[in-house]
C-alpha cells in the first residue's frame, strides 16, 4: 500500500523514539499522539503546535492512516450498520447497538476470515488481508463521530478471527485505552475468537481485562469438525484447558458463544452434553440462533426450541442468555452488508 509509517498505529512510546531519533524533544510526541487520537487529525497541516519542518518530516516518511462510510444503514430498533470503505479500496463492517448499560460498537480485523466456519457470511471468498490497529481505531472513531453517540464498550467479533491478526489487535488493545485518546477500559472489551488455542494462551499471558468470548457452536468434535475447521487443529478437550487457563490467569469469566442451528446442535441431548462440557467452569452461555446465509445449508430453528435449549441449561447449573436480536431488517449478521456490497460491485462492472 505504502512503504510510509502508518503514525496511527504507533504506541506513544514508539512515538517518542521516532521523534527522538529526529532530535525532536520528547513531549513532541505526546502533542502528535494527541493530534491523531485526541483531536483526530486527518493531516499534518491541523497539527498548528508543532514546527513546519517536523510537519514536512512527517509527510514524507509518515502518513495519517483513515476509512470512510460507504454505506451507512439504521434499523427502527437505533442499531446502524457501517461499512467501511479501506485506503486501498476494500470495505469492513461495523455495527454499533444500544443497549441498557450504553452502546456497543462491534468491529471488523480482517478484510474478509480464513477461519471457514459453515454457517458464516464473513468466511466466503476467504481472509483478503488483516488490518492495522489504526483500522481498527479509526471504525471505533468514525462511528462515534458520524452516529453522534459515545462508544461505552467495543467487541472485536465482526469480519474476521481476531486472534489471527494477533498483533495489530494486541496494539488497538493498547492504544484504545490511552486516556489521551479514547480511554476506554479494557473491562469494556470483549474479543472473540472460533478457538486459536495458542493464541488464547498467549493473551492469557498479557493478563488483560478483556473479556474472552469463545465461539464454541457444539458439544462434541463430531459436530464442530464439521461446522468448524479450526477444530480439525484444536479439538474441544484443547479449547477447554486454554479457556480455563484464561480464567486462572486473568480472573475473568469467560463467554461460550454457540450459534443454534436447527437440526444440527439444538437438541435437549446436545444441551446436556454442553453443560457436562462446561461444568466447573465459570462461563456464561450466549445463545445466538443462527442468521441464514443463502451460500450455505443452515437455518434455525424454532424459538421455542431455542428456550427449551437455555431451559435446560440453566437447569444443569449453566448461566445461559438467548442473544436479542438486533438490526436485523439490516442484514447486521457479520459479512452480510459487505457480501451484498461486493455482489452489487461485481454486477455493474460485468
Amino acid at each position: 500500500m505504502t512503504d510510509k509509517t502508518d503514525l496511527k498505529s504507533m504506541t506513544r512510546e514508539e512515538l517518542e523514539l521516532l521523534l527522538a531519533g529526529w532530535g525532536e524533544a520528547k513531549f513532541r510526541a505526546g502533542q502528535l499522539f494527541e493530534w491523531l487520537h485526541g483531536k483526530r487529525a486527518g493531516s499534518f497541516d491541523e497539527m498548528t503546535n508543532l514546527s513546519k519542518p517536523l510537519r514536512q518530516k512527517l509527510q514524507e516518511s509518515c502518513y495519517i492512516n483513515g476509512l470512510e462510510a460507504k454505506r451507512i444503514l439504521e434499523a427502527q430498533d437505533g442499531t446502524a450498520k457501517f461499512l467501511f470503505r479501506l485506503r486501498d479500496g476494500n470495505t469492513v463492517e461495523s455495527v454499533l447497538m444500544a443497549h441498557d448499560y450504553g452502546n456497543s460498537l462491534c468491529i471488523s480485523s480482517q478484510v474478509g476470515c480464513r477461519m471457514g466456519c459453515g454457517f458464516c457470511a464473513s468466511t466466503i471468498g476467504g481472509k483478503v488481508r488483516d488490518l492495522a490497529a489504526s483500522e481498527l481505531l479509526d471504525q471505533v472513531y468514525e462511528a462515534g463521530r458520524l452516529s453522534g453517540k459515545r462508544i461505552d464498550s467495543v467487541v472485536l467479533m465482526g469480519i474476521g478471527e481476531p486472534l489471527d491478526n494477533f498483533g495489530a489487535v494486541l496494539r488497538f488493545l493498547t492504544l484504545v485505552r490511552d486516556p489521551k485518546g479514547l480511554g476506554l477500559s479494557h473491562r469494556h472489551i470483549s474479543l472473540s475468537t472460533c478457538g486459536l488455542c495458542e493464541e488464547i494462551d498467549r493473551l492469557a499471558d498479557e493478563k488483560l481485562q478483556i473479556t474472552l468470548s469463545v465461539s464454541l457452536h457444539a458439544a462434541d468434535d463430531e459436530t464442530r469438525d464439521r461446522i468448524m475447521p479450526v477444530n480439525r487443529k484444536y479439538k474441544i478437550g484443547r479449547l477447554m484447558q486454554s479457556c480455563r487457563r484464561y480464567f486462572e490467569i486473568t480472573g475473568r469469566r469467560v463467554s461460550y458463544e454457540y450459534a443454534l442451528i436447527g437440526g444440527v446442535n439444538d437438541g435437549l441431548e446436545t444441551a446436556r452434553k454442553l453443560a457436562a462440557l462446561l461444568r466447573g467452569q465459570n462461563c456464561h452461555v450466549n445463545l445466538i440462533p443462527v442468521n441464514p446465509v443463502a451460500e450455505t445449508p443452515y437455518r434455525r430453528g424454532s424459538r421455542k426450541s431455542a428456550e427449551a435449549f437455555r431451559a435446560e441449561l440453566e437447569r444443569l447449573g449453566l448461566a445461559a442468555t438467548i442473544r436479542r436480536e438486533m438490526g436485523t431488517e439490516i442484514d447486521a449478521a457479520c459479512g452480510q452488508l459487505r457480501r451484498k456490497d461486493r455482489e452489487e460491485e461485481d454486477g455493474c462492472a460485468s
